[in-house]
């Protein structure tokens, strides 16, 4: 079929329908995939390199390519075994609803802009929230994800500790700023702090306690001794499901010390968040709603593609005071109230996709039900694994599971080697094989294979098959 820029609606049937069969055939064909197939950079560059298209192609052929190179050489995020990261499998409710976003092609920057696509993020805000028992009243926005999350979170808390630094810079507080996180916080933060101009340096790490909780006397004593030094500390970061290990801080504990010295609490929980839809998880949210922001990633557990992440405020002035800007093209004229709202005073982003559309399909297909059962499902898996490698004689727990993360290694009776290396080579292997995927993490100090379950997809038997597998390339 030959490409037409304004094609009439029988032809536009009939691409959609020849791309939905191969979404179709890949859902179907997933599992017996390999997670990653053996392949190299110079391969997928010689099966894709050719000159600047000059005249149409036929779409058939382009779904030939997307199959024989596309589907051949990804890394599957949705294979039951792939453990790597913190990664959705997606849904086929999402997949189709990225086809409908991208038919309206409509840029949420504001309500005059797309006023279904604004009240649509209004409602789904307000889920979110009730999911969380987070205050009604807060705002909150779609971002790009978890690290933008976390930007946007310690930008309010920059502006509210010092709010002459949107306009003068950090240097008008004529002291540092500090930002508190554990050991186990994403790198995200520093990150932050450095693009943010607070600097790197001034992100102080807190001490973990056996279970790599954030350590809250520790805390404590940091922040007094910053005190003491003339520092002005701004800023503490809980994390709500850490990326390396899935700890959880204790938040009521840690909201009481920045209580004390008026820090601005920030709560990380781009992985942890939609745990709040399991039963068993809901004391991990009893003081949730003590934190000024939270960063939360749709595209994590809730399973809906990459692109979607999510920062609440609890004072919706106190983001405004960091983002608001003026500009005559900006202006909205001839609006009132609701219908004047604009999304730029709440965020960094002008240009923003319909990343709601996405999550109210998803909440709105499944239910919060049907999704809570699955995240329970996921932590059983983690708990099984987990009781399998205690249950063993050649393997080890680094760190204990607490939601759907988990740490281990192979350390086989009377190796008297270096286990970190081994496990290094171990994992690897693994990732070469492609039977199952494991990421890695150090835990104090210890080279660790890492997974995270998150996929409905995955049972216990993926479990026992991964240390099969796992033993295999050890022997290898």
């Amino acid at each position: 079929m030959s490409a037409n820029l304004a094609p009439p609606a029988d032809q536009i049937r009939s691409l959609a329908q020849a791309a939905a069969e191969v979404v179709a055939s890949y859902y179907d064909t997933l599992a017996h995939r390999p997670v990653l197939g053996p392949v190299t950079s110079e391969k997928i560059r010689a099966a894709l390199r050719e000159p600047l298209p000059r005249d149409p192609a036929d779409f058939a052929a382009l779904l030939t390519v997307f199959e024989d190179v596309i589907l051949r050489y990804s890394r599957h995020s949705g294979h039951p075994r792939f453990f790597g990261f913190i990664a959705s499998p997606g849904t086929p409710v999402a997949a189709i609803g990225q086809m409908l976003a991208a038919a309206l092609n409509t840029n949420v920057t504001s309500w005059r802009s797309a006023p279904a696509a604004t009240e649509m993020e209004h409602l789904t805000m307000d889920w979110l929230k009730e999911m969380l028992g987070y205050p009604a009243d807060a705002a909150g926005l779609y971002v790009s994800g978890g690290s933008m999350a976390n930007f946007a979170g310690l930008a309010a808390a920059r502006s509210a500790k010092c709010p002459e630094a949107v306009r003068q810079g950090v240097a008008a507080a004529g002291r540092r700023l500090r930002v508190y996180v554990s050991e186990e916080a994403h790198q995200s933060m520093r990150k932050a702090a450095g693009m943010l101009g607070m600097g790197e340096e001034n992100v102080r790490s807190v001490a973990t306690d056996a279970r790599l909780r954030m350590d809250v006397a520790d805390l404590d004593r940091v922040v007094a001794a910053d005190l003491a030094a003339g520092h002005l500390p701004a800023c503490v970061s809980a994390s709500l499901g850490t990326t390396a290990s899935g700890a959880v801080d204790p938040i009521g504990d840690i909201a009481a010390v920045a209580r004390r010295h008026g820090l601005w609490l920030h709560v990380d929980a781009a992985y942890g968040a939609f745990a709040a839809l399991a039963p068993s998880c809901r004391p991990f949210f009893e003081h949730i709603a003590e934190a000024d922001s939270v960063a939360l990633d749709p595209h994590k557990w809730l399973y809906l593609p990459i692109g979607c992440g999510c920062i609440l405020y609890k004072d919706p002035a106190a983001a405004r005071a960091a983002f608001s800007h003026d500009a005559e093209y900006l202006r909205v004229i001839g609006r009132q109230r609701d219908e004047a709202f604009p999304f730029w005073d709440y965020g960094p982003e002008l240009s923003r996709p319909f990343r709601a559309l996405d999550v109210w399909l998803m909440l709105k297909f499944a239910g919060t039900r049907l999704l809570g059962e699955a995240i329970e499902k996921n932590m059983a898996c983690a708990k099984y694994l987990e009781r399998l490698v205690e249950a063993s004689d050649d393997f080890e727990m680094l760190a204990p599971v607490e939601l759907s993360v988990f740490c281990f290694r192979y350390a086989p009776p009377g190796f008297t080697g270096d286990l970190d290396a081994l496990n290094q080579r171990i994992m690897v292997d693994l990732q070469k094989e492609g039977g199952s995927f494991l990421s890695n993490a150090r835990i104090k100090g210890r080279f660790a294979l890492r997974g995270c379950v998150l996929n409905y997809r995955t049972t216990e038997r993926d479990m026992e098959i991964l240390l099969d597998d796992v033993r295999r390339a050890a022997a290898g």
